[in-house]
């Protein structure tokens, strides 16, 4: 079972992810919800490491590409496949999420094709 985290600060947006991949592939997804940046890094420092992580880049006291940023100075979790799952559109954000990160998609994602493209990521 592959773990993922989902990083964002909207609770309707992790519990729909969460429910969506657990329900229609529960043997192979478990989300980890994290609310913010904080929050992600007191798991990461507890020793709970995920697969991959989703992460949003909107989100209040720590943006997604602050959160990015200090997860990719840490050893530890530098190699932890990253995804950006945002509402951001502009042409900017997608060509320096697709840059930086494993891949940049935008919201809301159709379960299914979210599902591929993370098989995709972690097959690698």
């Amino acid at each position: 079972m592959k773990k993922i985290m989902m990083v964002d600060d909207e609770e309707d947006q992790i519990f729909g992810v969460k429910i969506a991949l657990e329900d229609s592939y529960g043997d192979e997804y478990e989300v980890i919800p994290a609310h913010n940046g904080a929050e992600c890094f007191e798991l990461l420092k507890n020793n709970e490491k995920p697969d991959l992580i989703l992460l949003d880049i909107m989100m209040p006291e720590m943006t997604g590409w602050e959160t990015y940023d200090r997860i990719k100075e840490n050893k530890s979790w530098r190699k932890i496949p990253i995804v950006f799952l945002t509402a951001r559109k502009d042409r900017i954000d997608k060509d320096a999420g697709d840059f930086l990160a494993e891949d940049y998609i935008e919201k809301p994602a159709k379960i299914p094709e979210l599902k591929q493209r993370l098989d995709n990521i972690l097959k690698k």
